[in-house]
């Protein structure tokens, strides 16, 4: 048997003893927000690193694998659970094949195999927020999760526990635009490499929740798994408030997460705009605000403005084009007393966008509608950016193919960064 078989079944084993003694199945991350690029980011330990160079990764949910700045060790001798000892893949193997199937246009196209040689699996990773991709070669890597219940964190005899899952190493040179500490790109796609499907080796659910945090002040979270998901206060699980809608797949090839609106309202006025039914809508964790092809983009500001023509104006501040008079519309404790923006979604279920996701308070006592112009020729209609996910709890369902979202978790006074971190050991 290969080694990395082998390895997958040790561990997979263990897994399945630990989680029938403890009977969940749900494994959890905390997500940070970076105060300088308002970008998110994940980190595999909750408390510090027990080594340098161990720390975040942007959360991408394009992505079809993770990266991070590393180097493979080409060695006889095999890696088991040694921090740092990464096994060569060779062109042959499945993971390197499937590898080489997601191919994104902006990266150049290479013969990477007849370069290489098959002795390694050489493929091309793209940073998302410089767009510019690099030469780097799929492993392994032993990456610490903690499980839960919903309620807690359970640690065992590590700090947490212990998942071989493929990632690729890049050159250093690639991480320069990332968020300060960020060391590479946590995959969260459809792909079959990315986070939520590989950990179904795992008993893992085809499924993943993300709740983003407003501030970088303290954590919010992401959950591997089916649930259930308790936030504190109320004692309530998440899942019973979701609404859902069908998440489609752009084309064969498109990874990211898409869905369809049937109207956008304001103030419970559908803004006037050409049929929305076969425009797709993005979820992106790579841009902090939702984005517009112009025609959407003008008349939501122009139906937010008539909706707020009470509310004194400001001068704008880029890259938004309507502010309004922050001390005029309350704050961020009370909550920011403007229009809400209704998406209706393809199912019917309409997702609010209140004034705390849709304000943004800026300098010189300015809050301004959150939203940017992508410009005429976008290549998406709309993308939803993360100011706008911000204390919504997201549900991926890969199984079913549908997408569950909250209101505004600040209306029950559970923002995402209240998810209870306290570790229970076992």
């Amino acid at each position: 048997m290969h080694l990395v078989n082998i390895l997958f079944f040790l561990v997979s084993l263990s897994h399945d003893v630990l989680s029938q003694s403890l009977h969940f199945n749900t494994l959890v991350l905390p997500v940070t927000k970076d105060a300088n690029t308002s970008l998110h980011k994940v980190s595999w330990w909750h408390n510090k690193p027990t080594w340098d160079r161990e720390s975040y990764y942007l959360i991408d949910l394009d992505a079809p694998f993770a990266w991070k700045d590393c180097v493979v060790h080409r060695t006889k001798i095999p890696c088991l659970l040694e921090e740092g000892c990464r096994n060569t893949l060779y062109c042959e193997h499945p993971y390197c094949q499937e590898a080489h199937s997601y191919r994104n246009p902006i990266c150049p196209s290479l013969n990477i195999t007849a370069k290489y040689g098959c002795e390694l699996c050489a493929v091309t990773v793209l940073n998302p927020i410089s767009n510019t991709c690099k030469i780097s070669q799929i492993s392994f890597d032993m990456v610490d999760f903690y499980v839960t219940d919903g309620r807690n964190l359970y640690a065992g005899a590590f700090p947490g526990f212990s998942y071989p899952l493929l990632l690729s190493c890049a050159p250093s040179s690639l991480i320069r635009s990332l968020p300060k500490n960020v060391h590479g790109v946590a995959a969260f796609s459809w792909s079959n490499l990315a986070f939520p499907r590989q950990l179904y080796a795992f008993n893992m659910a085809h499924k993943f929740a993300l709740c983003l945090p407003s501030s970088s002040s303290a954590p919010g979270v992401t959950f591997l798994g089916d649930g259930p998901f308790y936030f504190t206060p109320p004692n309530l699980d998440l899942r019973t408030i979701l609404s859902y809608t069908p998440m489609i797949r752009k084309s064969s090839t498109s990874l990211g997460y898409y869905i369809k609106l049937n109207r956008i309202s304001i103030k419970g006025t559908p803004i006037r705009l050409p049929s929305l039914k076969n425009e797709s809508v993005k979820l992106s964790t790579i841009v902090p605000y939702t984005t517009l092809r112009s025609d959407i983009y003008n008349a939501l500001v122009l139906g937010f403005s008539k909706a707020a023509k009470n509310i004194p104006r400001v001068k704008a501040v880029k890259p938004f084009s309507l502010c309004l008079k922050a001390n005029a519309i309350g704050s961020f404790r009370t909550g920011f007393r403007v229009p809400n923006i209704d998406l209706q979604t393809q199912s019917g279920k309409v997702w609010t966008i209140p004034g705390d996701n849709s304000m943004k308070r800026t300098r010189n006592g300015a809050a301004c509608l959150a939203f940017v112009d992508g410009g005429l020729g976008a290549k998406d209609a709309i993308v939803i950016g993360t100011f706008q996910m911000e204390n919504i709890f997201l549900f991926f369902d890969l199984l079913n193919q549908k997408l569950g979202f909250s209101s505004s978790l600040l209306t029950r006074g559970t923002p995402c960064s209240s998810f209870n971190f306290t570790e229970i050991a076992v």
